[in-house]
C-alpha cells in the first residue's frame, strides 16, 4: 500500500460574494477531488490547535506528527536545510535576504531589486569566516534569499533580527531578548558580522556593476527568523516508510529534509503560481514507484491567496484537480492511499493566513465511506472524520495504509 500526501498550500478559504457567497475551492470545478471526497472520508483539520493561526513550518511539522510546541525554534534552520546547508544540531540558523541600502544608510530594496543571478558568487565571499571563534556559513538560496548559520559554542536563538520590513527606514539593531551571556555573544557576532559584509558586499564586482546599469546592488543582508537547530524525531524511522518530498519552496523541502525524508530537487517544481504542475505530478506519480509515501506541496494557492485574486486561486484549483485524475482508483495501477489537505487557511479577503481550520479528505481502497459528495469547507464538516488535530493525522493515514502504530502494549 502506497500513500500520496498533497497538500495544497493555503488552500481553506472565507466565502467570496463575487464567488455566490462560496469559497474558492467550492466554487471550483473539482470533478476528482469531489471523486475522491464521495469515495473517501471527510472532515476539518485544526492544523495546529483551534483558534491557533498556522506558520507554513509550524504546520507541516504538525501535518507530519510532529508536535510544533515541543519541537519548533525559529524557521531559520527549515530554511538552511531547505537550500542545501548542512544543519547541525546545536547551530543558529537564520533567514537571509541580500538588501540595498543607500549611502544614508537607509533600506532602499529589501529585495535588492529581487536579484536573479550572482547571490551564490557574493556568498562566496564569507568562505572561511570567523568572528569571536564563531563560524559563519552563508548560502545564497533563489533570487534574494539566502540563510545564515552562526556555529560554535556559546551561542543563542533569543536574538532580534536587523530587518524592518519596510523600505526607506534604518536597520535595526541585534539585541538579546534574554539577559544570558550566549544572546549578548549572539548579538555582538552578528553586529560585526553585517557590518563587515556591507564593506565586503559594497566592494564585489558584481554590485559595482549593478550600480552602473542602474540596478539595485546587493551591499546589505537582513537577518531574521533565529532558530536554534533541533533534533527532530526521523520520519521514515517513526513511521518506517521510504519517504519522498517533492516540493519547490526551501521552507518545505528543508523541514523534509530535517525529518529525514529524500528530498526530489527539480528545477520545474519552484515556480510557485507558475510551477509546471504536469511535471510536479508526473514527479510525484514516479516517485510511488519507488517510495512508500510521497508528500506533495503546491504552492499556487496561497500566493494567490495573499494577493487577494480568488478568481486565479479557482483557476489553480482546477488546475491541481486535473492532475489529481492520475490517482483516481480506476487510473491508477494498485492499491494507494490518497490524502489531500492544506497547511492552513489563506483567505483572501485577509490576504494573510487565518485559525480557520482547512478541509482534509482520505481515500483508501476500503475506508469506511461518509455521505460527503464534494471537497471543500462547509462539505466536510458533515464527514466522519469531524474535527481533528494536525499532528493526529499521520496516525490516521497509517490506519488506512493497514500500518500499526499503537500506544501501549
Amino acid at each position: 500500500m502506497k500513500l500520496l500526501f498533497i497538500v495544497m498550500d493555503g488552500l481553506g478559504d472565507r466565502p467570496i460574494p463575487e464567488l455566490g457567497g462560496q469559497t474558492p475551492l467550492e466554487y471550483a470545478k473539482t470533478p476528482n477531488m469531489d471523486k475522491l471526497a464521495s469515495l473517501g472520508m471527510n472532515g476539518l483539520l485544526h492544523v495546529i490547535a483551534p483558534g491557533v493561526t498556522p506558520g507554513s513550518d509550524t504546520a507541516h511539522l504538525a501535518l507530519f506528527g510532529v508536535d510544533p510546541y515541543e519541537y519548533y525554534t525559529g524557521r531559520g534552520p527549515f530554511e538552511a536545510a531547505g537550500i542545501g546547508l548542512v544543519v547541525k544540531e546545536g547551530d543558529i540558523a537564520f533567514r537571509t535576504n541580500f538588501a540595498t541600502i543607500n549611502t544614508e544608510g537607509l533600506i532602499e530594496d529589501r529585495r535588492a531589486g529581487r536579484i536573479k543571478e550572482g547571490t551564490d558568487q557574493l556568498a562566496k565571499l564569507f568562505e572561511g569566516m570567523t568572528i569571536d571563534g564563531i563560524e559563519i556559513l552563508l548560502e545564497a538560496g533563489t533570487e534574494h534569499r539566502a540563510a545564515l548559520i552562526l556555529r560554535g559554542p556559546g551561542l543563542s536563538d533569543q536574538i532580534s533580527e536587523n530587518d524592518p520590513h519596510v523600505e526607506g527606514k534604518e536597520p535595526l539593531d541585534f539585541k538579546p531578548l534574554d539577559d544570558t551571556p550566549e544572546a549578548e555573544k549572539t548579538a555582538r557576532v552578528l553586529t560585526t558580522f553585517v557590518m563587515k559584509a556591507r564593506t565586503m558586499l559594497g566592494n564585489a564586482e558584481l554590485n559595482k556593476k549593478r550600480e552602473e546599469e542602474g540596478l539595485f546592488p546587493a551591499n546589505y543582508l537582513l537577518i531574521r527568523g533565529a532558530g536554534k537547530v533541533p533534533k527532530l524525531p526521523n520520519f521514515e524511522e517513526e513511521y518506517c516508510l521510504e519517504t519522498a518530498c517533492v516540493a519547490g519552496g526551501g521552507l518545505y523541502k528543508g523541514v523534509g529534509r530535517m525529518l529525514g525524508m529524500h528530498i526530489i530537487e527539480d528545477p520545474r517544481m519552484s515556480g510557485g503560481t507558475t510551477t509546471d504542475l504536469v511535471a510536479k505530478f508526473d514527479i510525484a506519480q514516479d516517485a510511488l514507484k519507488n517510495y512508500d509515501f510521497v508528500f506533495t506541496h503546491v504552492k499556487g494557492t496561497d500566493n494567490y491567496s495573499h494577493d487577494g485574486k480568488f478568481k486565479e486561486k479557482v483557476e489553480f484549483i482546477e488546475r491541481v484537480d486535473k492532475e489529481v485524475s492520475r490517482f483516481l482508483p480506476e487510473n491508477y495501477e494498485g492499491d494507494l492511499v490518497v490524502m489531500i489537505t492544506g497547511d492552513h487557511s489563506s483567505p483572501c479577503s485577509f490576504k494573510d493566513h487565518s485559525a480557520d481550520p482547512v478541509p482534509v479528505l482520505i481515500y483508501s481502497p476500503d475506508c469506511r465511506r461518509d455521505k460527503v459528495e464534494k471537497f471543500g469547507e462547509r462539505y466536510a464538516v458533515e464527514g466522519c472524520l469531524g474535527h481533528i488535530i494536525g499532528k493526529y493525522l499521520m496516525g490516521i493515514a497509517l490506519n488506512e495504509m493497514r500500518l500499526v502504530h499503537k500506544f501501549g502494549a
